[in-house]
């Protein structure tokens, strides 16, 4: 039986503070580890007082240091979007080999299970559709993405490396497109921009011509799919995402009429290196795990708009 404590690196971001929330719903006491780059307070603001949680602000380039028994290493920290880890390039990278590295010595010390939060992103512009795990991807080392892509790539590796020369309990999750509340309205990514923009009555900035695809999943269903793995003895890869895939010419529409905005698409050059389509292959989580994504497109975007609508009047008061 794994102590029910678990550690969570870049526990104050979005996907960290749902996973924090689901893991303290279980029963479970979390001591959250994040620097606040990219994560803010506030995120976990009504979490602290609660005598199950900690959080304390820590860089993760440096060595891991909490005591007492914990039985769970969940390792999120790093940027996540692209505005991010193209504005934070060195710090992406560090914190996916010093951070992923201090991490694992940190999870082995207290021979806890530890689950790197790697990404879709190591699949790069595949050229294998849908991405089953034994795709190995089409990355471009020296792009402007490759900060990200490469340092999850090399968490990988390391993570194995753990597993296979020290026996340590590692496992490796691979995360599709996430959303969900908490993001931010400037996270760069196509959801949160295109609800803040169809809330505020601006164009939707729409990439090349939309014909590109993502799948979505909501947040619920992937914190689910993390703790699943957690609670296994499965050492990944593992895909973690949505078989729904969308343009994003067409989730822009969508957006658009959920919303009920009189916004309008304007089409913008596409970034560099940006991937054609993106789906992955979920028979393994489905097979190991039993997961399986249960927030439908129509059900978690209403929701998100509303949290994004809330957000918005904060932000901007009348």
């Amino acid at each position: 039986m794994r102590h029910e404590r678990a550690v969570v690196t870049g526990g104050a971001g979005f996907l960290g503070s749902h996973l924090c929330e689901a893991l303290l719903a279980r029963g479970i006491a979390v001591v959250c580890l994040d620097n606040l780059l990219t994560g803010p307070a506030r995120n976990i603001a009504h979490l602290t007082g609660r005598r199950d949680f900690h959080f304390a602000k820590r860089d993760l380039t440096e060595p891991v240091h909490v005591p007492g028994d914990v039985g769970y290493v969940f390792h999120l920290a790093s940027a996540a979007s692209p505005a991010d880890y193209l504005r934070l390039p060195i710090q992406t990278l560090e914190v996916g080999s010093v951070g992923t590295r201090n991490a694992l010595d940190f999870a082995e010390r207290k021979r806890a299970r530890f689950v790197l939060a790697s990404t879709s992103e190591v699949y790069g512009d595949p050229l294998v559709h849908p991405q089953p795990e034994t795709y190995w991807g089409n990355v471009n080392p020296i792009g402007p993405r490759s900060v990200y892509d490469e340092a999850k790539r090399f968490g990988e590796a390391l993570t194995s490396a753990f597993r296979h020369s020290r026996g340590l309990d590692a496992a490796i999750v691979r995360i599709f497109n996430t959303y969900g509340p908490r993001m931010r309205p400037d996270d760069g990514r196509a959801v949160p921009t295109f609800l803040r923009q169809a809330l505020t009555g601006e164009p939707l900035t729409v990439a090349g011509d939309g014909s590109q695809t993502r799948s979505i999943c909501h947040v619920d269903d992937t914190v689910r799919g993390i703790i699943a793995l957690a609670m296994s003895d499965h050492p990944g890869p593992v895909n973690i995402g949505s078989p729904y895939e969308i343009s994003m010419l067409d989730l822009a529409r969508l957006i658009i009429e959920l919303t009920g905005s009189s916004s309008t698409v304007r089409f913008v050059e596409r970034p560099v290196d940006d991937p054609e389509v993106r789906r992955p292959d979920t028979a393994l989580a489905r097979d190991v795990l039993g997961w399986s994504p249960r927030v439908t497109v129509d059900e978690g975007l209403r929701g998100t708009i509303e949290w994004f609508a809330r957000e918005l009047l904060i932000a901007r008061p009348a």
